[in-house]
């Protein structure tokens, strides 16, 4: 007996409601050229599980740090001189760039120098810190205890997007500070020992909007190693970014 068309779509219906999910994966950004990279991830995107999940590692790394460096290329065909110098001198100097960019070599530069830190002080195995580092954060920031809840509550406290950091004076001297969006530490002519990325990108399809259980769980894949080599660059005058 031939279908009615109400049957049909009935049928249809049931079909696609049966039919096994696909998910189709965004195509990755085309590879941008010009003075900036994308530096590569210095372990596998799975590899801070479960405390970062693969697919935010991917995308932040991939789409959102890629950006930046797409968007600063995009700028720099015009204005080549925001790759004449490094980064921290190009920041320093904001206010001598032409107008029209100054917006966008700081939000696009300081996402680009954040994140690369960022990717670099993180790891699977953490290691400790150094002798030397455990007692600048004894004298300066009150104990590690102390100095993991109060970089925490800085992170909390920061008003939408932004980063709550450790800078690193020449003389060692460590000081907890927090920057709205991509702003760098840079711009002052300071150098970051640590930070952590608050932008919920970097934790919300894992923790949704508990950004104290993320502050949290980040202190399992921070690398002590990188940091006690950063603390040891920052007081020889050789840490870039």
């Amino acid at each position: 007996m031939p279908l009615n068309r109400r049957q049909i779509l009935a049928a249809a219906v049931t079909a696609a409601a049966l039919a096994p999910r696909v998910v189709v994966a965004q195509t990755p950004p085309a590879p941008t050229t010009g003075p900036f990279t994308l530096p590569p991830l210095p372990y596998p995107t799975n590899a801070l599980e479960p405390h970062i999940d693969t697919l935010t590692m991917e995308i932040h790394h991939d789409r959102h740090h890629g950006a930046y460096v797409a968007n600063l290329n995009a700028i720099a065909k015009d204005y080549p001189q925001i790759a004449a110098a490094p980064p921290a001198q190009i920041l320093q100097k904001l206010g001598e760039l032409p107008e029209q960019i100054r917006t966008g070599v700081r939000n696009n530069l300081g996402g680009h120098v954040n994140h690369s830190m960022f990717w670099e002080i993180m790891s699977p195995a953490g290691g400790k810190p150094s002798a030397e580092l455990a007692a600048a954060i004894d004298r300066d920031l009150g104990g590690l205890d102390k100095f993991q809840n109060d970089f925490n509550a800085g992170g909390l406290r920061v008003f939408g997007s932004g980063w709550t950091l450790v800078t690193v004076a020449p003389d060692g001297k460590l000081t907890l500070e927090t920057r709205p969006n991509q702003d760098s530490v840079l711009m002052d002519g300071k150098r970051v020992l640590l930070g952590n990325d608050v932008w919920e990108h970097a934790y919300y399809l894992h923790y949704q909007n508990r950004r104290a259980d993320y502050l949290k769980a980040w202190w399992n894949v921070v690398n002590w190693n990188a940091l006690n080599r950063r603390y040891a660059a920052a007081k020889a005058g050789s840490l870039e970014i």
